[in-house]
């Protein structure tokens, strides 16, 4: 059984970003999207800074909280082979409702992907008072352009 990591959140969050469950290299690293190849960190600091990507995971979760940004998965533990989540069998979600109450400043959620925001939709349906963006994937399997996802996500993270 997999389990996720703790989220990255404070009182002062205001977008939260939610991934399906994190990969196995993320797993084994202890850090959310730990892949190479995954676009995720290269997307937030394309966003908010003209410094390359940080090596450190405790300057990315900085950089993350000094924009009002949170960061979480919506499924606690599952079964998984690999790192795609269409292999996901016998899976909890997280309360991501109660994390909410807990930070009210949060008013939106971007979902890394649709199968994150399908696993949240069985679960909650809609949280009153929190748009939900389902965004393109930062996955190196989903194939669009980095230029087009960024440009999507920028839109999310900025407007």
């Amino acid at each position: 059984m997999l389990a996720c990591f703790a989220p990255i959140v404070n009182e002062n969050t205001k977008i939260l970003i939610l991934g399906t469950m994190p990969g196995a290299q993320s797993l084994a690293k202890l850090q959310y999207y730990a892949h190479p190849q995954n676009q995720f960190w290269k997307i937030i600091y394309s966003t908010y800074t003209t410094h390359p990507v940080a090596d450190l995971f405790e300057e990315k979760s900085a950089l993350l909280q000094q924009h009002h940004l949170g960061l979480w998965d919506v499924l606690a533990y599952c079964e998984r082979r690999g790192s795609l989540d269409v292999n996901i069998k016998n899976h909890t979600e997280n309360d991501i409702a109660d994390l909410i109450r807990q930070f009210p400043k949060i008013k939106k959620i971007l979902f890394n992907g649709k199968q994150s925001y399908q696993y949240f939709k069985r679960k909650f349906g809609q949280i009153e008072g929190v748009s939900c963006h389902v965004m393109p994937s930062t996955s190196p399997a989903h194939t669009i352009k980095f230029e087009q996802k960024l440009i999507q996500w920028q839109r999310a993270l900025l407007g």
